[in-house]
């Protein structure tokens, strides 16, 4: 693949970063996000780690390496707490950078510091109110805090922002109690710890959303604050789970009034069934160079346990409004990959089979389902990642390629399977690619007829026996 183009999931294949919080400091932009482990049993099992790239190329990404471990906590005492949950950053008045987060089943909000953006940040305290008390300690008023989401408005002034507001409260039985009301926001005093009071309501939850346009999009969980020309942008996670969505206002403590969906990891919206396998995702828009993009998180290994970063080029409307982001497989690219050379099969954006696709929770799927993994232990540089279990039925589609060249189209596989891999653009078939058995990962190809231009293609596979995904490549 050329080093000169940018792909979904944009950073490595051997990384999960999900929850992704972008925010430009000075020439660069840098993703803050959770940190799940290859085939994790648990969400968020790693410690934070930061990546960065240039504003004015987003295929450069960098490694910054960890900025924060469980153990920095000093309420983490034995290492009781194996999770840190979704964090996010702020510059303060003062220069420095806070990093807030959330830690296993604790139930409140974390604040460290650092001199800059992507270094070793120092514990500073707990978020809590003008007495004292630590914000999410008292039973009797508070609500489980979750997610924490930080801005700093124009002014200066800076506010806190969390919640989390699922369907059924009862099956959370560690996080209590859980708030019914929607999200919450506060303005911080100077010391960035202390909430000043009262406290706001900024969207709706189920419970509550009855007449208020929120309505099949409420509130879950994942809360983030931007503001892009005067107006102020709630983003979250709805109780759908697969999609991101956004209320709008006036002012940073709202109200806001709900206006759609960013995106979602099935492109439910643009789409009338999931074109994608499904489950929770988690991010937030930035403005960068000019352009404004959506950041997200994809699912893998089918369970929500291990989750990849993904971004897309998003359009503002003349009001303000946001068009729904369609998922694609080159992302950050600026524009279609090239019909030429091979690509990895990890970076199919599109992903089902013959029955469709599943939700992904706690527990695998069985059958015929496909899914992305790889081989090795986590965080090792080995680019294999695939897709596996391809069976009767499936597809893996990939959006966009520029056509204008390839007469041959090719793919990498390894299993059992006996059949035949349908290519198909948005009209209809353009090439057929018979397979057979193959014990090591074995190149099969047909000639391609396709038109010039830019065009989806999709890989459906009909026959016997199953295979692993690896690659394909135009001639």
């Amino acid at each position: 693949m050329s080093n000169q183009q940018v792909f979904n999931p944009y950073l490595p294949s051997w990384e999960y970063i999900p929850d992704g919080e972008p925010h430009v400091f000075g020439d660069r932009v840098y993703i803050y996000g959770s940190h799940d482990k290859y085939n994790g049993k648990t969400f968020c099992m790693n410690d934070y780690v930061c990546w960065s790239a240039p504003v004015d190329n987003l295929k450069e990404w960098k490694y910054e390496g960890v900025i924060w471990k469980k153990s920095d906590d000093p309420t983490n005492i034995k290492g009781a707490f194996k999770e840190m949950y979704a964090p996010d950053v702020v510059q303060g008045n003062d220069g420095r950078y806070y990093l807030y987060y959330f830690m296993g089943n604790h139930g409140t909000i974390g604040v460290a510091v650092c001199d800059t953006p992507a270094g070793s940040y120092k514990y500073l305290g707990r978020v809590k109110y003008p007495d004292g008390k630590v914000l999410g300690r008292n039973k009797e008023r508070d609500m489980h805090q979750f997610d924490p989401g930080v801005f700093r408005d124009d002014d200066g002034k800076i506010y806190l922002y969390t919640g989390f507001s699922p369907k059924n409260p009862n099956i959370f039985t560690r996080f209590k109690p859980v708030n019914l009301n929607g999200a919450m926001g506060a303005e911080l005093e100077d010391d960035m710890l202390t909430v000043k009071l009262p406290l706001a309501r900024v969207a709706k939850s189920q419970h509550c959303s009855k007449g208020t346009g929120y309505e099949g999009h409420e509130f879950f969980e994942a809360s983030s604050m931007r503001k892009f020309n005067g107006k102020y942008y709630f983003i979250y996670s709805s109780v759908n789970g697969h999609e991101l969505c956004y209320a709008m206002g006036d002012s940073p403590l709202g109200e806001f009034e709900y206006k759609g969906t960013l995106v979602s990891i099935g492109d439910l919206g643009l789409s009338d069934k999931p074109l994608n396998y499904l489950g929770n995702t988690h991010g937030s828009v930035e403005y960068i160079n000019g352009k404004y993009y959506v950041f997200y998180h994809r699912q893998t290994n089918r369970h929500c346990y291990s989750r990849q970063a993904c971004a897309e080029e998003i359009k503002m409307n003349a009001d303000g409004t946001f068009t729904q982001a369609e998922i694609t497989s080159c992302g950050l690219n600026g524009a279609p990959l090239k019909a030429k050379g091979s690509y990895e099969a990890r970076i199919a954006c599109n992903l089902y089979s013959k029955k469709g696709v599943k939700f992904y929770t706690f527990k695998s799927p069985k059958g015929c389902h496909p899914y992305f993994t790889q081989s090795g232990e986590d965080r090792e540089c080995d680019p294999d990642q695939h897709i596996a279990n391809f069976c009767d039925g499936a597809t893996a589609g990939f959006k966009y390629f520029e056509f204008g060249g390839a007469n041959k189209i090719c793919v990498e596989i390894c299993g059992n399977a006996n059949g035949i891999i349908n290519v198909s653009d948005e009209t209809g078939t353009v090439a057929q690619i018979p397979v057979k058995p193959c014990k090591k990962r074995t190149k099969y190809c047909a000639k391609l007829d396709i038109n010039k231009g830019v065009k989806p293609l999709y890989f459906t596979y009909r026959g016997k026996g199953r295979f692993d995904f690896y690659a394909i490549a135009f001639e």
